[in-house]
């Protein structure tokens, strides 16, 4: 019994060991997977959450690296700091690689890689440019513009000799406005090297050997595998809205879709047109926006609304178009901090939506021009209610009133001044104005027999005035006069 007891006791410490062994190999096994964070567009608070959270499940999950894909214009002061404080806190290394061919590392995005542990650009990339300016784009004056001058250059010499790169060359990025290709970047020890893929970055990193938080780390990537860390959906759309072509987007699509509500009250429009312009704020508020820009692209928005009502001939779609293509070219500022974005609206957007407007309004022009020239003139019935059409009597006419005719209801007018009760079938002889002139359907025919050919017209206190109404096939008609 005694053995017995023994050998269940040997059993079952072997299988808790084997437990332990394959948790262990698991976790060895997740330390050879390297997290990659993609850090392109505007830097935002957003994208500064998404990459010190990333850093900080890189570090729980033992990872022996992590990796920020960078291509930006740069962006806010306050998520840069966030960014960059979370890179010299780090306790694994941080690999910055600017990428892709064609990508670059602007105002936030210099301040961000130098800030990396290791930093590694593709080639046919750029780096620099991070002097600080105005909201329009104009160096900032007088002690105002000494105090930010020299915050960033105190802040950007601070991270540079951290780690150990070109102190002069950053400082000269945000005294000059300095920028640098990858091969310069390398030549002037601002970044570790040029990397043209992932594979390039890790073979090399590997082997390094860095000091994080006080303590000498050797960068091992060998064998390592790289996993995309994206950010999640909401993430990933209020990052999106501080894309400056987004913002621009949404903004018309929210003051068209406010425009179509007045004009046909729906609600639907007139919702989503004011949800597309809250998100449009939301983006605005990420971009140096440019007020006068806003302002040129709300006046072309209203000259198109004053188009709708005030017969112009086009010209107020003219000047809404200039006003449109103006704001939008305007619509973004320079950098007003040394981490700010340079951003503009898209050229191709721009003649894009410039094109699809002044179509959209040529057509609604087109369609204002017919439809004066179809109104009828003095002494006509509307096109489609000829003589002879039948009615019925909707108000009475006392000698004035309404009838229901070819699907609407008319103002009306009886042809010898009489009452006509509600409900009694008419039939139209003729028009004063817009206003339709009935007899009973009994006695229809001889009235218009009795009415060609007659000067006067009816009214309901007696007097003759004439009138026209087409008759038969279009362009036709016969003066039809009743004198009581």
């Amino acid at each position: 019994m005694t053995g017995h007891r023994r050998r269940r006791i040997l059993s079952l410490l072997a299988w808790v060991g084997g437990i332990v062994l394959l948790a262990a190999g698991g976790a060895r096994g997740a330390t050879t997977s390297v997290p990659v964070l993609s850090a392109t567009g505007v830097v935002d608070s957003v994208l500064a959450g998404y990459l010190a959270d990333g850093i900080a499940r890189a570090q729980s999950s033992g990872a022996p690296a992590v990796v920020i894909r960078i291509n930006t214009p740069g962006g806010s002061l306050d998520a840069t700091r966030t960014i960059v404080s979370a890179e010299l806190e780090s306790t694994i290394p941080t690999i910055v690689w600017v990428a892709p061919a064609g990508g670059r590392a602007a105002s936030a995005g210099t301040f961000i890689t130098l800030a990396a542990s290791l930093a590694y650009m593709a080639p046919g990339t750029n780096i620099g440019a991070a002097s600080p300016v105005d909201s329009s784009g104009n160096d900032i004056p007088g002690t105002l513009g000494e105090k930010v001058r020299n915050d960033a250059i105190a802040n950007i010499r601070s991270i540079a000799e951290t780690r150990g790169r070109n102190v002069d060359w950053a400082v000269s990025t945000v005294q000059d406005a300095r920028s640098s290709a990858a091969s310069e970047a390398v030549s002037v020890h601002a970044v570790d090297g040029i990397a043209g893929s992932l594979d390039e970055v890790a073979a090399a990193a590997n082997g390094k050997t860095l000091t994080l938080a006080g303590r000498h780390v050797t960068v091992d990537l060998a064998g390592a595998s790289f996993d995309e860390a994206p950010m999640n959906p909401l993430q990933a759309l209020l990052h999106l809205l501080s894309d400056p072509n987004i913002a621009f987007v949404l903004f018309l699509i929210g003051s068209y879709g406010l425009i179509f509500e007045l004009a046909h009250p729906n609600f639907v429009t007139g919702i989503l047109g004011a949800i597309a312009l809250i998100l449009a704020f939301i983006g605005f508020g990420s971009l140096p926006l440019n007020l006068a820009g806003l302002l040129l692209v709300g006046l072309a928005i209203l000259l198109f609304v004053l188009e709708l009502t005030v017969t112009s001939h086009g010209l107020l779609t003219v000047g809404g178009i200039i006003c449109l293509v103006l704001g939008a070219s305007a619509l973004y500022t320079e950098p007003g901090s040394p981490t700010g974005p340079d951003v503009s609206v898209a050229l191709p957007l721009l003649l894009v939506t410039t094109l699809t407007t002044a179509g959209f309004m040529a057509l609604v022009v087109w369609a204002a021009v017919q439809a004066r020239r179809e109104m009828p003139s003095p002494g006509t019935v509307q096109p489609g209610l000829p003589i002879g059409a039948g009615g019925v009597v909707r108000r009475p006419l006392e000698p004035r009133g309404s009838v229901y005719a070819a699907g609407e209801e008319w103002s009306a007018l009886s042809v010898d001044g009489a009452t006509v009760a509600r409900g009694t079938p008419v039939t139209i002889v003729g028009a004063d104005g817009l206003t339709v002139v009935v007899a009973p359907a009994s006695s229809a025919t001889s009235a218009a027999a009795d009415a060609v050919d007659m000067e006067g017209s009816v009214s309901p206190d007696g007097p003759t005035l004439p009138y026209e109404q087409p008759v038969g096939r279009a362009g036709s008609s016969a003066r039809i006069s009743r004198t009581p």
